[in-house]
């Protein structure tokens, strides 16, 4: 079956997708509470453990500079965040979470864990140990293949 890798591919993309959905939608019904939404609870999430600048959000949540950097300006101007200097470069600021900030996601977490236990209840915790695993690999074969330049177009013929 030639197909068969092409078709697990296009399977795979619109199970991601499908999930990427409900992950959004659960994910906004447990911010709301907290006076967040769910893109600014990602970002928060994202520079909770240390500060990162706004690309390295960016590569973290596998989205676009530009729209972290309006989503972080938008926390920082609701005191959530706060741009702090980067000794490690002049003009990329650092963010981080403000008291404010850290208490919205802390606001989040009780509801978050009610959801996790139930999740892990439904698929049986080794069966959720085991998508973590998967879903990991599935991204560092994705990333190894973008970093070859295995991009769908390696190969093809230019066009003039």
């Amino acid at each position: 079956m030639p197909d068969a890798p092409s078709a697990l591919l296009s399977r795979t993309a619109l199970g991601v997708f499908g999930l990427n959905g409900r992950f959004l939608a659960i994910s906004e019904e447990l911010a709301r509470p907290a006076g967040l939404t769910a893109a600014w609870w990602q970002v928060l999430g994202a520079v909770l453990q240390e500060p990162l600048p706004v690309a390295g959000i960016a590569r973290v949540m596998g989205i676009t500079r530009q729209s972290v950097q309006r989503i972080a300006d938008l926390l920082a101007a609701k005191g959530l965040a706060e741009y702090v200097p980067n000794p490690a470069h002049r003009r990329a600021k650092l963010l981080r979470p403000t008291q404010e900030g850290r208490a919205a996601v802390a606001r989040i977490t009780p509801a978050h864990a009610v959801l996790a236990t139930r999740l892990a209840e439904e698929l049986g915790e080794a069966a959720f140990a085991e998508t973590v695993e998967v879903l990991d690999r599935l991204t560092k074969a994705l990333d190894a293949l973008r970093g070859a330049g295995v991009d769908g177009a390696a190969g093809a013929p230019e066009s003039d």
